[in-house]
Parts: structure tokens; sequence; C-alpha cells
């Protein structure tokens, strides 16, 4: 499953490299959320793919019984969900604007109006 899993990673940061060199600005953020998206997953596959229960200790037991899931890649993950969505929700905004003083979405034709 691991090895799955780190081709998909893969094809995800390809992906998302290919959009991200596209000319179009939306296509950039396009980009962005699948960049985001194959390093939470590469994250997740890095830490170990295993199935457990939750990480609870019984009461008078110094260590889980049994295997459990690792609490800590879920929780710097959520945290990333949370960060790249900001992000996401600037680029937008950012994008919407600049798409209203230019007029267009392609970065070549952004370059232009420098002068």
């Amino acid at each position: 499953m691991e090895t799955i899993m780190a081709y998909v990673v893969g094809a995800l940061f390809a992906a998302a490299i290919y959009m991200m060199l596209r000319r179009s600005i939306v296509k950039l953020v396009i980009g962005l959320i699948m960049l985001t998206n194959a390093a939470n997953l590469l994250f997740f596959v890095v830490s170990g793919m295993t199935r457990g229960a939750p990480p609870l200790i019984p009461e008078g037991a110094l260590a889980p019984d049994g295997p459990v899931a690792d609490p800590l890649p879920q929780a710097l993950i959520l945290t990333a969900i949370v960060i790249a969505f900001g992000v996401l929700a600037f680029a937008v905004v950012l994008i919407h604007r600049a798409y209203e003083v230019v007029g267009t979405d392609d970065l070549d034709q952004m370059k232009d109006t420098d002068t």
C-alpha cells in the first residue's frame, strides 16, 4: 500500500509543478492546492500508514494494549490543512483583484502592465 501511495504522491507533485508552470494564474493556484495536498499525503506516508486503535492507555496500565495510531502526524496535517485554506483564500482574493485591474489572467500580459 505504501508503494502505491508513494506513486500517488509523486504524481501529485508532478502535476502540481506542471500546473504551476502554466501561464494562467488560475492554473497556478490549482497547482498550489495540489502541491499542499501532495505534501500532506507525503507526510502521512512517511509517518507510517498503519491501522490501529486510538492512542488511549487503559486505567492502571503503563502502555497501550496492541497497535495504536500515532496522533502527531494527524494533528500536524490538520494544522497544515487550515493554513493551506487560509493561503488559498488569500490567493483567490488577490487573483480576483488582479484580474479586475489588468483584465486578464495571463501572467505574461500582467508583466506588460509594469511600465
